[in-house]
């Protein structure tokens, strides 16, 4: 069955026979399924109260492990958004009670980010719910798939220069 890609690339074959639009059928595929998925997650979160950049945020300081918690700088980082965004999100979090700034106990001039009790039961209740979702979003693909995409993904991501959070 075509998808719009495939509409999208025979219309530039018949009006433009002489390029190559192949590169458009894989690179317009992930920047369509992108947005899909952001609609799908979107939808998700807004179900569990939140939206999808507080789960981000909210998953990030889970993951770090860390019980100081995490600079707004190495939020900023892990989010890849501008200190001034990542700044207003804390602010956001913080107001809901799901997130608190703390002094730095080794730097005066430093604050750290830390999960609330309130943020920490949030974000531990929403993750099994949030994979049983993403298991839902890629019903599509059969296991070996799966395990064929992966690769190649990581592949291309390396290849773009996503290789850190920092």
């Amino acid at each position: 069955m075509p998808d719009a890609v495939d509409q999208i690339t025979a219309a530039w074959r018949e009006v433009r026979p002489d390029v190559d639009v192949s590169p458009m059928e894989i690179v317009a595929r992930i920047n369509r399924l992108s947005h899909l998925l952001e609609r799908e997650l979107a939808e998700f979160f807004r179900d569990h109260g939140l939206e999808f950049w507080e789960f981000d945020v909210l998953a990030t300081l889970r993951r770090s492990n860390d019980p100081r918690g995490l600079t707004a700088g190495a939020l900023n980082k892990a989010a890849m958004r501008t200190s001034g965004a990542i700044t207003n999100r804390i602010d956001r979090l913080t107001a809901k009670g799901l997130v608190a700034r703390i002094p730095d106990p080794d730097d005066r001039r430093a604050i750290r980010v830390n999960l609330t009790p309130e943020g920490l039961a949030l974000v531990d209740k929403v993750l099994p719910l949030h994979m049983i979702n993403e298991e839902r979003l890629l019903a599509a693909l059969s296991p070996t798939d799966r395990d064929h995409l992966n690769p190649l993904l990581r592949t291309l991501a390396i290849s773009l220069g996503d290789t850190s959070l920092t």
